[in-house]
């Protein structure tokens, strides 16, 4: 990015003072911005940190002396939520996606794409893949047969999607996602021992079961997903058995994020790094998923839910739970849980008794 104080200024609707020429490279931190960067300070508490820095410019909070914090130049943002995505969404340099198609691709004659799609070095497109308008596929990119694609997706470098798989309108799929491949089911002819053990509660010692094969059940399903859905780097979403998984509107996965054969994830959604869903599991709308969330399968999680880090679900969860711990349970019992715990580790360490509640003899 160049540009200069009063040009981006516009291009924000935002107001600025001080030397409206003042040129700007790039977007920094405070506390590392150079005199060419433009330092993003949104509350006061950035002060020290652009006193400290050697920032020429800041976008700062409305109301801040820019002269006292030492700078040519401010921009002034409101105190808004959505103010940090305008800013970072202006000041983004742009990717590394092609803008138009690079000779050393594999298109096969039987692939429909828009006139306007770009496509990387060493990507392939099978035969009956259709691709829309303004879609841009990076280098090393895999699209199997019969996937179609929307318009105006971003499809990053070592991505794979799969045969069959539908993408809706504005998708992003980061480097190394796969989506579509073969859902992880298989069964033996007479009951495994997970089965066994399921169906004992865990209390029997285990023995060889009558057949050991494990045999596969053939992924047909292939995945949906919405407009607006964005699956993050060396994510995967697998392919249902015989019917799709489906991945809603605007759902958004974060990097290393599974989620397994016929799950079914509703609209808005969130979740965060290395969270893993099991087969066949249903989740409803504006559902959010703290990082390395597990939901064992089949279960069926409601709307506006809420998971804490770490988050073992192992039932079905009503809409609006806000839940934390292994098993999941409600966050505010879980931390007093954790509390409890802790109290006892430091009694044990000092030899002290615990004290008994008023009313109750020991």
């Amino acid at each position: 990015m160049t540009a200069t104080i009063d040009t981006l200024a516009a291009a924000l609707s935002l107001p600025f003072e001080g030397d409206g020429g003042w040129p700007v490279g790039r977007a920094s931190d405070p506390a590392v911005a150079g005199p060419d960067d433009l330092a993003v300070a949104l509350s006061p508490a950035f002060a020290e940190a652009l006193r400290a820095g050697r920032a020429g410019a800041a976008i700062l909070w409305q109301g801040a002396d820019w002269r006292a914090l030492g700078l040519r130049a401010a921009i002034f943002a409101p105190a808004h939520r959505l103010s940090l995505p305008r800013i970072t969404g202006a000041l983004h340099p742009g990717d590394a996606l092609p803008r138009d198609r690079h000779p050393q691709t594999a298109v096969d004659p039987a692939a429909r794409l828009a006139g306007d799609v770009a496509v990387g070095a060493f990507s392939t497109i099978a035969a009956g893949a259709e691709i829309g308008a303004g879609t841009r596929i990076g280098a090393r990119v895999g699209i199997g047969p019969g996937a179609v694609i929307g318009p105006d997706c971003e499809i990053h470098d070592g991505a794979w999607i799969g045969p069959r798989v539908r993408l809706g309108a504005r998708c992003v799929v980061q480097p190394g996602a796969v989506i579509g491949a073969d859902g992880f089911s298989f069964v033996t002819e007479t009951p495994s021992n997970p089965e066994r053990a399921k169906a004992g509660g865990g209390a029997e010692r285990l023995t060889p079961p009558d057949s050991d094969r494990w045999w596969k059940n053939q992924s047909l399903g292939a995945v949906v997903l919405g407009d607006d859905v964005e699956i993050g780097a060396n994510s995967t979403v697998d392919a249902g058995t015989l019917k799709p998984t489906r991945i809603g509107d605007g759902t958004k996965l974060d990097n290393l994020v599974h989620v397994g054969h016929n799950v079914e994830i509703g609209a808005h959604c969130l979740l965060c790094g290395m969270t893993g869903i099991a087969g066949s599991v249903v989740i409803g709308d504006r559902v959010v998923l703290g990082g390395q969330t597990g939901v064992g399968d089949h279960h069926r999680i409601g709307d506006d839910v809420v998971t804490g880090a770490g988050t073992m679900i192992l039932s079905n969860v009503v809409s609006g739970s806000v839940l934390l711990g292994y098993p999941a349970q409600r966050m505010d019992r879980a931390i007093g849980l954790f509390r409890h715990l802790m109290r006892l580790g430091r009694d044990a360490r000092s030899g002290a008794k615990p004290v008994p509640k008023p009313g109750r003899s020991e």
